[in-house]
């Protein structure tokens, strides 16, 4: 039995009890949703489908796959890998969850476990939150173990990690490495308990923790590699030699397909004693066909008469309390053919749990959400190391469901940007990651990337100098990258200046301020706690029109904007994606416009002030950045006062003299 501390123990209470008050706030803020709109309002906000009917398609990977369609067009936020909940319509008179597998314009198809008939005519699905997550983190850290221990000690003083820092010698898989990432890998490898790799925009995070992976296993380690999210744990795998033995666990409807192969379901199927469970299958399928002959004994049929009671009274073909003996019979030969089928289920899991142990043991790479880890076939699995992305994206609860599985880990992240999402402004402490009190705390610890390869030097300039201390520098050739290369025709836009139409081509970053124009304030509509800004809006859309009129594919181009009914605003007339700054998080584009919103005669700037999210948007763009806003309210935060200085000094501003038409009208 391992012996907590008093401190420690008080802790994780706290702990349990944050993580509970979220998962309420977030079940509860779904079920509100859910009972406040009616199901076209639901709709309309991007989070349910309504009038839909299915059609199975068969089954892969052990889930039936139901195809949900109907005549109309399907516009939805619900994507591939989200749980759904599906009803006949009342959501919340419904617990069938199922994981979206495929998405198209007007269908989509579902993987579920079992598909009840009503579930196949006239239906609702509904985007559903999550609550196995928030039940995996309870009980993590309701059996603590000898790592997560470890861990919480090092937050709290109780530890000292090793601070004699070395560097271990290896030889370069990847020969492209530069010096920065070279170092960080040696002091990672070296390490005795932990290392944080800080690895700001661009810098190659994901490339220095495929060369860990590598080596790792050239040493013969075995390799946890967990993230966040599962299209970050996807892009570490699909970058992972093809000869290395891996295994993707997790929902496979939430895999990439680059990735299915890798799945763990994938390779149970295509495992060799596979053959045993598909002859015992279609035993069960024949058995179930001889079974639905008999009559059912339902509690209505049985009148409280147990199973052995209706076996033994058939055996002497009597009937009781108004139960024929032909009945009797017919359920006796029901029960024993479903007992059958049972002792066949029981036998496909014996075989399936032993081929799921072969392939985890064989494997030296295992790939997981941290979530994931939690499921009962990695329960016992001891690594070596554990390697975690996104961790300055994971609450502490979250990756320790990881941490606990080695004695050593490497995180990797940036503090500098967006923390984990909190719905409950009581469980904010959650946003505290575990990655950002280590850094704190043994800042000889981690090392921080510093050659970025994503953007233009001018557009890296501000944000390096503002929240990385001057300290990133730019791969050389990154000058070269301009919004010119994607310029295919030169056109004159009627409804922007010739001034702005030269800013927009030439130089990678424009400011557009609205300051001087009436119609520049921001507004909310009724009952919405978020804001929209519809000149801005405007604006979005006539720079994405000469941008797409000039040659530039719609996929090189994005639209950020930190408020949700701006992104609802903007997704309803834009030609290219809109996502909050959250969403844009770990991603990049060509183009990236900016709205910024906020414009009050009060200066409000509410949660711009978090900078974390500045940064995010700052650092989305390769080539162009095009950021709309009102100076007068943005300048009252000094780093979006030197922001805008930056661009004046730059020549990247220009101010709007005059109100720009409605897109509709214009």
């Amino acid at each position: 039995m391992v012996r907590i501390k008093r401190k420690i123990k008080n802790y994780v209470r706290k702990l349990i009890r944050l993580v509970e008050m979220e998962r309420e706030a977030e079940i509860e803020a779904m079920r509100a949703e859910m009972a406040r709109l009616s199901a076209r309002e639901r709709e309309k906000v991007g989070r349910a489908i309504n009038n839909l009917n299915g059609k199975i398609l068969g089954r892969e990977l052990g889930f039936t796959l139901v195809r949900y369609g109907r005549r109309k067009e399907i516009e939805t936020e619900i994507k591939v890998g989200d749980l759904v909940l599906i009803s006949k319509g009342n959501p919340l008179y419904s617990d069938l969850v199922g994981t979206v597998a495929e998405k198209g314009n007007r269908f989509i198809t579902v993987a579920l476990e079992d598909v009840p008939k009503w579930a196949l005519k006239n239906v609702r699905i509904d985007l559903y939150a999550n609550d196995i997550t928030f039940r995996r983190m309870i009980d993590n850290l309701k059996n603590l173990n000898e790592n997560t221990i470890k861990v919480l000690s090092y937050i709290l003083d109780e530890a000292t990690p090793d601070l004699d820092i070395k560097k271990e010698e290896f030889e370069l898989i990847d020969k492209k490495l530069n010096e920065s990432q070279i170092e960080a890998i040696s002091k990672a490898l070296a390490t005795k308990d932990f290392f944080l790799i800080h690895g700001p925009f661009g810098t190659g995070k994901t490339r220095t923790i495929l060369e860990i992976i590598k080596q790792e296993v050239k040493r013969g380690n075995k390799v946890l590699v967990t993230a966040e999210s599962n299209i970050a744990v996807d892009n570490i795998l699909e970058r992972l030699p093809e000869n290395m033995k891996c295994v993707r666990v997790g929902h496979p409807q939430r895999v990439s397909k680059k990735n299915i192969e890798r799945t763990l379901a994938f390779q149970v199927e295509e495992h060799p004693k596979y053959s045993k469970i598909e002859r015992l299958q279609k035993k069960i399928d024949k058995l179930t066909k001889e079974r639905d002959r008999y009559h059912k004994p339902t509690p209505a049929l049985r009148r409280g008469l147990s199973d052995r009671q209706i076996i033994r009274n058939a055996r002497r073909r009597r009937g009781v309390r108004g139960i024929s003996p032909n009945v009797m019979i017919s359920m006796a030969n029901w029960i024993r053919i479903n007992n059958r089928i049972t002792e066949l289920y029981n036998k496909i899991d014996e075989i399936e749990n032993r081929i799921v142990e072969n392939i985890i043991e064989e494997s030296d790479v295992v790939l997981s959400t941290n979530s994931s880890v939690y499921l009962e076939y990695l329960r016992d699995v001891e690594f070596d190391v554990v390697i975690v992305d996104e961790a300055s994206q994971a609450t502490i609860p979250s990756v320790l469901i990881p941490l606990s599985r080695a004695p050593r880990f490497i995180l990797a992240g940036d503090h500098r940007q967006l923390p984990p999402t909190i719905l409950n402004p009581d469980a904010k402490e959650l946003e505290k990651t575990l990655f950002s009190i280590l850094i704190s705390k043994y800042p000889s610890k981690s090392h921080m990337l510093e050659y970025q390869y994503r953007m233009n030097p001018k557009l890296m300039e501000f944000p390096n100098n503002e929240f990385y201390n001057g300290k990133i520098k730019s791969a050389a050739g990154l000058e070269k990258l301009s919004p010119k290369d994607l310029i295919k025709k030169e056109i004159k836009d009627e409804n922007l200046s010739k001034e702005l139409q030269e800013m927009l081509i030439r130089d990678p970053l424009t400011f557009i301020d609205t300051c001087d124009l009436d119609n520049k304030f921001e507004r909310r509509f009724k009952g919405s706690p978020s804001l929209y800004n519809p000149l801005e809006a405007d604006i979005c859309i006539l720079i994405q029109n000469f941008f797409i009129k000039s040659g530039v594919s719609t996929d090189d181009i994005g639209i950020i904007t930190p408020y949700d009914d701006q992104v609802d605003y903007l997704s309803k007339i834009a030609k290219v994606e809109v996502n909050t700054v959250d969403g844009y998080q770990g991603r990049e584009k060509e183009i990236i416009i900016i709205s910024m919103v906020r414009s009050n005669k009060k200066g409000k700037i509410g949660f711009l002030e978090d900078l974390r999210r500045l940064n995010v948007s700052l650092t989305r763009a390769k080539r162009k950045l095009v950021i709309i806003g009102d100076s007068e309210t943005l300048s009252v935060h000094p780093s979006y006062r030197r922001l805008i200085e930056y661009c004046k000094e730059n020549r990247f501003y220009y101010k709007l003299s005059k109100t720009i038409l409605p897109v509709s009208s214009a």
